[in-house]
């Protein structure tokens, strides 16, 4: 096989420099947190600062006359490794301070923040320095939008076209534009993310949670990661007003970013005949009343008290796997056993697309649904035309089979990692619960590793696995898998 050389690796050099210059802003404010409190970890990340700015200037001056053009291939290299790339300088603050003394658990935490999955090794997490806490909570932020989304304000100063990144990130079927320039796009979905952030930062400290806490909190909502800055998550806070708040968010947060745009326009009623949005809500609501009702203790006397706490159980942790966010008030392996084939499902299915969120998407799971509908009816009325519908268009052939497939290599993913976690050791439980909320990005699964353990007692390889399993779920399989195929390295 001979190796394709038309790669504009001087450009694709370039990104790697402006996204890792990015990245050293990141860890300056880290180090600005550290200050502030007076902790000494702002040494280490003033040390992984140098060597990220070091590495971002090589990057760029690499860069300096290439084209300003890039391909659909280039874009997934871009942005397969960029998360690699951040992954492995964002661990360096973990593990040079000894808070996570592993290399694999230092990986396998940061690139759990940066593809906004929240699972965790972590035993202490109130043992850790406030700076630690907030680099860890302001990967998911930065991962939430997406590196490259954001990213892609900036290249326009560099004269380069950045639609084939935005394509190669951006998760679902469809990507809907919001203006016609892309950078624009960027600038324009990011001020919706910052806009939510500091919304549910306010929220949370008229409640009584301090700003440390908001903050770090409503970098896990808006990006739908969910690192807490307690052990126990949100159930550390016994306040309805505060799981309420982030339960809203979470559930915004799994909204298509493009309605608010369409919402602040005044085109609501776009927003509200969108499929998506009207699928998305009732199947949570549903699957909330669902598990409320089997939380609830019918043998004793009706108490509002008792109502409410098993509601708001039920639509927080609900909101929270569908929309792949993966904060907890309560540990549902306590919950009757028909609960967590309902939250699995939750998890394999997602909230929108268009959202920070994971896992399949809503909108492909309604094309699905209506293309196997309307295949019962032709087998009815062969000679019938029954074209796939969605927000009043014709779905094309195209579009569907491009779904079919991605649902399809979603579900033969997930068999052959549980295949592969099982061959290393792990119980099945633990298997399918643990590859299931790591390729959809949720954090918690079943057994050891729900709401109330952790993913610390796996081995170093199913870690590794699953760090793989995070990456290709984050960026929709196919941008990850292409590489692996021999055709797309041939000239």
């Amino acid at each position: 096989m001979s190796i394709n050389k038309d790669f504009n690796f001087q450009l694709i050099f370039r990104f790697f420099g402006v996204l890792l210059l990015v990245e050293t802003v990141a860890l300056l404010s880290a180090a600005l947190v550290a200050l502030f409190y007076q902790e000494n970890d702002g040494y280490y990340f003033l040390i992984t600062a140098g060597i990220a700015f070091t590495m971002g200037v090589a990057g760029v001056l690499a860069g300096r006359g290439a084209t300003p053009m890039i391909d659909r291939r280039e874009g997934s290299l871009v942005v397969t490794f960029i998360w690699i790339v951040f992954s492995f300088f964002g661990l360096l603050p973990y593990w040079i301070s000894g808070s996570i003394p592993s290399f694999t658990d230092a990986f396998f935490e940061t690139i759990s923040g940066f593809t906004t999955t929240g699972a965790s090794i972590l035993n202490n997490i109130e043992e850790l320095s406030h700076s630690i806490l907030y680099w860890r909570s302001l990967t998911h932020w930065i991962g939430g939008l997406g590196i490259i989304v954001m990213s892609l304000a900036l290249l326009p100063v560099f004269g380069v076209s950045g639609a084939q990144l935005f394509a190669a990130e951006s998760a679902g079927p469809t990507k809907d534009k919001i203006h016609p320039r892309i950078n624009e796009t960027a600038k324009r979905l990011f001020l919706i993310y910052f806009i939510l952030t500091v919304s549910e930062t306010i929220l949370l400290r008229f409640g009584g949670m301090g700003w440390f806490d908001a903050v770090c909190h409503a970098f896990g909502t808006v990006a739908t990661g969910g690192f807490s800055t307690k052990q126990a998550s949100v159930g550390y806070w016994d306040s309805p007003y505060i799981q309420y708040v982030i339960g809203v968010f979470m559930l915004l947060s799994g909204v298509n970013f493009s309605l608010y745009y369409f919402g602040f326009k005044n085109k609501f009623k776009r927003v509200l005949q969108d499929e998506e949005l009207r699928y998305y809500l009732i199947t949570l609501f549903a699957f909330s009343i669902i598990v409320m009702v089997s939380l609830l203790d019918f043998s004793t006397a009706f108490s509002f008290e008792r109502l409410e706490k098993a509601w708001r159980d039920a639509f927080f942790n609900v909101t929270a796997v569908m929309t792949t966010t993966g904060f907890a008030t309560a540990d549902y392996m306590y919950w009757q056993t028909f609960t967590w084939i309902l939250l699995l499902v939750a998890m394999i299915m997602g909230a929108s697309a268009g959202s920070t969120s994971g896992a399949i998407k809503m909108i492909r799971i309604v094309i699905v649904v209506k293309y196997c509908y309307y295949e019962f009816k032709k087998l009815l009325h062969p000679n019938a035309v029954v074209p796939v519908r969605y927000n009043g268009r014709f779905v094309s052939e195209d579009v569907i089979t491009k779904i079919l497939a991605f649902v399809m290599l979603y579900l033969i993913t997930i068999a052959f990692g549980v295949f592969v976690l099982s061959l290393s050791g792990m119980p099945f439980q633990e298997s399918i619960g643990g590859l299931i909320t790591c390729l959809g990005g949720v954090g918690p699964g079943l057994g050891t590793v729900g709401p109330a353990g952790n993913f610390s007692a796996f081995p170093d390889f199913s870690k590794w696995f699953l760090s793989f399993m995070m990456l290709i779920g984050r960026l929709e399989l196919f941008t990850v898998l292409v590489l692996f195929t021999p055709a797309f390295w041939r000239k």
